[in-house]
Formats: structure tokens, C-alpha cells, sequence
């Protein structure tokens, strides 16, 4: 590790690797857990796995390990194959859901064990070892046991472990979720500058949107065993390959139309006997449009302009800075709404009638 003239903290960058998937598929018995599954991850890039329980993920995961043998397709590294290549041989980091350190070993001895296998010398070893534990902050803490750790410190171990002998690529299986909130949170913020600092390709698994959208270069969304979408975060929240997709990445208001006609200038569209206009650019024109809560306002008065649709006002859930509202319209469309606490009146109440607005650039065709 070097210094700037600042005193900061310079990482010698890491060799990162590329991997390629070619038509993976995994069947257990007559079950098909993945399905032609084909993907690029880019060298140094951080990609998280996202999707339900039972979606395929973190089986692609252990594919990429090398812990679980793909029933077909192909995988290379750096275009090399390395689809029958052992674990042990592709030589990648590995931090599990449930940090798997040795309970009889200190801090400074699980991080050096990989370095031991590798059979490094004594004083490179010790050179990496202090090198490491300063990296992930756990400096003073060298000579304790995993039993001796909070669980924040004790994932700070297993990341330093993973990372200690230069993998070209490091896996991450649910690594937070057995953290709380707060913890969570300052794990996050460690992964992506460790991510940052050492160039490693990440590829890293979660079922929580809100931390794949945060962490992530791209995001590749399985479900039922196949690829979804790949995109960057941005991309996939606000242009979703299909429903599924959109419904997935937090709430998303979809609306039924009739009537749907497009021209040049845009798209014109009937829902519950309003006319509503899209922008051109929102994607092919369908019956179902889509809308994100936050891109949606709420008024006690019918506006004048725009795009506006009569509700009644079914419950409100206050979440602090933000509310959410809960709506259907007269034809039996259910809306939510996510509003700034500070500006809905004090007297709104589950049974009022109400609009919702949108601007005609927000939203896209399913």
C-alpha cells in the first residue's frame, strides 16, 4: 500500500478479470434452474445478481465459483474456457452470507490462511496481513477472535481474506444480510470503496433493490431461471425491459389505456374516459403504461393542465419525510403515491377525493 503526498490511502490496483457466459443452463432432476443464461461481466466492473427467492441467482453464482458444475452452455475468463476449470483453480474471492471464518483463529491468521495455502513467505505474508486489516479498518483488532467481533466487523474480516491475494474477481453471496439496518448501510459504503480502490471485477448477490441499484455498475435481474435484463442501475428502474422487471424494482403504478394512437409529436391514449399524452420517446405504444410513484403528484383540485386522473383516497402509511398514499380510481385502478409529508394537508383523510398529475415525459409503455 502506498501513501499520496496527502497521507491518504493509495491501493496498488488489482489484475481484474473478464468472464464470459455462453448458454448456461442447470437442471436439478426434471427442475431447470437456469435457462440459456448469456452474459458479459466486463473487467473491474461490479455486478450484482438480483431477483426473488429461488430465481436463479445465486445458482449462477456458485456456476461462476466453480461449487456447482453448469448442466450446458460454456464460461471463459480473459477468453480463456474455464467451464470444467475447478474452484481451487479459478482462484476467485469468495465472501458467504454467513462469513465462514475459522472460529479458532484470530483476525490476523484468517486473512492470512489463504496466503499460507498459496504458500507465500513468512514476510510477505505479514506485509499483506498488516496491509489488509488497515485497509478494512480494523486496525487494533489483528490479534482478536471472530467471537470477540460485532458482525460488521466481522464481514470487514471476511472481505479482507477474499481480497488478500489479489483475486482477479470476488464473489459475494448475500453478504449483508444478516447485518441490521445501520450496519448494512456502512457495509455498503465499505464494499464500494474497496470496489473503487482495488479495481477488482465484484459480482455480487442480493435479493434488496434499493442496494443493488446503489452499488452496482450493472444489474442483471433473474426470474423462474432466466435473464431478465442487464443494465445499468438508472436503466433498469426507469426503462425496464417488461413487467415483471418493473414491478420488481419497487412500486410502479400500471395503468390500463384504450384508444392509443401515435404520432410524431407523441402518444395519445384514453384511461377511464380521460385523454392522457405521452412523449414519443416512451417506448412502442401498448395498453399497459407504467408510472412510478414519485413521478406522480396529488391534488385536491382538478389541474388544468397535463395529465390528471381522478382517485378516491384509500390509506396513507407515514414514513417520515415521506408519505405513502394508497388510491383507486372510480374504474378500480389501485394507485400508489409517494408524496414529502411536509406538503399534504393536515386534514387529508383515508376517503377523500383527490388527483394525480403526471408530466407527459414520465412513464413508459409495457
Amino acid at each position: 500500500m502506498r501513501r499520496g503526498k496527502d497521507g491518504g490511502r493509495r491501493v496498488a490496483k488489482a489484475k481484474a478479470a473478464e468472464i464470459g457466459a455462453e448458454r448456461i443452463g442447470k437442471s436439478f432432476g426434471t427442475f431447470e434452474a437456469l435457462t440459456d443464461v448469456n452474459l458479459t461481466i466486463g473487467r473491474g466492473e461490479f455486478l450484482t445478481l438480483l431477483g426473488p427467492s429461488g430465481s436463479g441467482k445465486t445458482t449462477f453464482l456458485m456456476i461462476l465459483a466453480g461449487f456447482e458444475a453448469a448442466t450446458r452452455g460454456r464460461l471463459t475468463l480473459d477468453g480463456q474456457d474455464m467451464t470444467q476449470t475447478p474452484a481451487e483453480a479459478r482462484a476467485f474471492g469468495m465472501v458467504f452470507q454467513g462469513y465462514a471464518l475459522f472460529p479458532h483463529m484470530t483476525v490476523e491468521d484468517n486473512i492470512a490462511f489463504p496466503l499460507k495455502v498459496q504458500r507465500r513467505s513468512a514476510g510477505d505474508i505479514k506485509r499483506r496481513v498488516t496491509e489488509m486489516v488497515e485497509m478494512v479498518g480494523l486496525g487494533g483488532h489483528g490479534h482478536k477472535r471472530p467471537s470477540a467481533l460485532s458482525g460488521g466487523q466481522q464481514q470487514r474480516v471476511a472481505l479482507a481474506r477474499a481480497l488478500a491475494y489479489d483475486p482477479p474477481v470476488l464473489l459475494l453471496d448475500e453478504p449483508f444480510s444478516a447485518l441490521d439496518k445501520n450496519l448494512r448501510g456502512q457495509m455498503q459504503d465499505e464494499v464500494r470503496r474497496l470496489h473503487r480502490d482495488l479495481g477488482t471485477t465484484f459480482v455480487f448477490v442480493t435479493h434488496d433493490q434499493s442496494e443493488a441499484l446503489a452499488l452496482s455498475s450493472r444489474v442483471a435481474i433473474f426470474n423462474h431461471g432466466q435473464l431478465q435484463q442487464v443494465a445499468p442501475s438508472r436503466e433498469v428502474y426507469e426503462r425496464p425491459a417488461n413487467r415483471f422487471v418493473a414491478e420488481f424494482l419497487g412500486q410502479i403504478n400500471i395503468l390500463p389505456l384504450g384508444g392509443v394512437s401515435a404520432g410524431a409529436s407523441g402518444t395519445t391514449a384514453t384511461f377511464e374516459g380521460q385523454t392522457l399524452t405521452m412523449a414519443a420517446f416512451l417506448g412502442a405504444p401498448t395498453t399497459s403504461f407504467a408510472l412510478r410513484p414519485e413521478y406522480m403528484s396529488l391534488h385536491m383540485v382538478a389541474p388544468q393542465d397535463g395529465n390528471a386522473i381522478r382517485a378516491a383516497l384509500l390509506d396513507l402509511t407515514y414514513l417520515g419525510a415521506t408519505t405513502e398514499l394508497a388510491l383507486k380510481t372510480p374504474g378500480g385502478t389501485a394507485l400508489s403515491l409517494s408524496q414529502p409529508t411536509a406538503s399534504l394537508p393536515s386534514s387529508l383523510t383515508p376517503g377523500a377525493e383527490v388527483w394525480v398529475s403526471w408530466a407527459a415525459d414520465r412513464g413508459l409503455f409495457l
